[in-house]
């Protein structure tokens, strides 16, 4: 059973004591730590990095954070460098926020490594930065996971004026500014959003966009005090003390909302560079726990045993990439009243995208390290019964790509409740995905992967 330590973070959220609990409740900590109070978030920060763990893993939970699920089982068998958790968020939909379980080594790493100064990224999100570099440090991935959470609901009118002001200083990149923008959409008359929006109206008017981070380091540390003074001239309705059977009754009216969710597995048939990234992504906000391409080595050996009844999906909801691109035959048989979704592409464009994909990937190195090998093994093998080559090769990949599409249309061919085509560089997004699985279409940006994938390319840094 794994050692697990719940480091609670809490500045007086209305659910404080109510979260403390159902994070006690639903984790089972063997020992726990409290930042109670720390200001700023940067501070707190340090604060818990310097906290001696004697675990395998720490589990950090904020105070706006109300644990619906017991997360013990997952916890036992765990063994992921860094997860963050999906929730449901008062404001913003199912995002990942606010609950974070972390690997010990990776706890270490982050408390090794110094404050960056000066930089803007950090002032803005200390704790997502020290961990970003110590992922990068230790060559490790993060994972996302969803578990019954809900985040920012019930909370104090001060605590949301303060959230939502800096939430509109961390959304001045025009990818972050469209997230914003969109969830506003959906706010109506409700007193937690009147206070949203005057609080995103206070930072615009008062921040510039080219505020140096020591001026916006400034704003952050006053806007409890900021919101003390604007919260009154609102003339809001006060609302008395929090309960545990407020949040039991939202978690029923949910379960009853979504009665007619897809409950069984789903595959993401498409090949790489064709939108396969942002289909996970958008699988996981709408809260199935997927993986994206997995190179362990459990995986590996059941590949080339030719056993397809993965592993794996024991935990997970569904596969995506070509690590099930193949074998979409075989899983149908194996798990009857799945779903299987596959993404097009221009094939011009996706050739030239897969043809940059392939760049500086080789499909053998001989000065890899034993973990990168078991990589360059699912490489070789997938490469192989997918494309029929190791290397890019632009014919090879044109006559692989229409094979495929070809193949699987006709398959599935009078199975509309069970295949759906999506084609994201187009502009496909929720209004086909959520209907096909029983949801409601979201009213959240669809994610788009790709762009930031292929900029991170462009550079060098893109994963393998």
């Amino acid at each position: 059973m794994s050692k697990v330590d719940l480091v609670f973070r809490s500045v007086g959220e209305r659910t404080a004591s109510v979260a403390l609990e159902l994070a006690r409740r639903h984790i089972r900590p063997d020992r726990e730590y409290i930042i109670d109070n720390v200001r700023p978030f940067s501070a707190a920060v340090e604060q818990m990095l310097r906290i001696e763990h004697d675990c395998d893993q720490v589990v950090y939970v904020d105070a706006d954070c109300l644990i619906m699920e017991d997360m013990r089982p997952f916890l036992n068998s765990n063994t992921r460098p860094y997860t963050d958790c999906y929730v449901n968020d008062r404001f913003r939909g199912h995002i990942h926020c606010g609950v974070h379980i972390t690997r010990i080594d990776v706890v270490r790493k982050m408390a090794e490594l110094p404050p960056p100064d000066g930089e803007f990224k950090y002032v803005l999100r200390p704790e997502s930065r020290r961990r970003y570099y110590a992922l990068r440090e230790l060559g490790l991935n993060k994972e996302f996971w969803n578990f019954r959470i809900y985040h920012d609901w019930f909370q104090s009118y001060v605590d949301i004026f303060a959230k939502y002001a800096l939430r509109e200083l961390r959304s001045r990149t025009e990818e972050h500014r469209k997230q914003l923008e969109m969830a506003m959409q959906s706010w109506d008359g409700h007193a937690d959003f009147i206070v949203a929006r005057r609080a995103i109206q206070f930072a615009r008017e008062s921040v510039a966009a080219d505020e140096s981070p020591e001026r916006i380091d400034s704003v952050i540390k006053d806007l409890p005090q900021i919101a003390e003074r604007e919260i009154p001239e609102l003339d809001l309705p006060d609302k008395g003390e929090f309960s545990l059977s407020e949040v039991e009754e939202l978690e029923q009216e949910r379960k009853l909302t979504h009665s007619d969710r897809h409950s069984g597995k789903i595959f993401g048939l498409g090949l790489s560079r064709t939108g396969t990234r942002s289909l996970t992504s958008a699988l996981q906000i709408m809260g199935y726990n997927m993986i994206h391409y997995p190179i362990d080595e459990v995986t590996y050996n059941q590949l080339a045993a030719a056993d397809y009844n993965f592993e794996l999906l024991k935990e997970y909801d569904g596969i995506t990439d070509i690590t099930v691109s193949p074998y979409y035959m075989h899983l149908d048989r194996l798990f009857p009243g799945s779903k299987f979704i596959l993404t097009l592409r221009d094939k011009e464009s996706w050739l030239v995208s897969a043809y940059n994909h392939w760049l500086n990937r080789p499909a053998y190195k001989d000065d890899a390290p034993p973990e990168e090998q078991v990589h360059l093994k699912v490489r070789r093998i997938l490469r192989a019964a997918v494309y029929g080559c190791y290397d890019f090769n632009e014919e090879r990949f044109s006559y692989a790509y229409d094979q495929h599409v070809r193949n699987v249309r006709e398959y599935f061919r009078n199975r509309p409740d069970d295949y759906l085509e999506l084609d994201i560089v187009k502009g496909d997004g929720w209004e086909k995905l959520c209907p096909f699985l029983g949801q409601q279409a979201l009213n959240q940006p669809f994610p788009h992967k790709g762009n930031r994938l292929s900029a991170s390319m462009a550079a060098g840094k893109a994963p393998a």
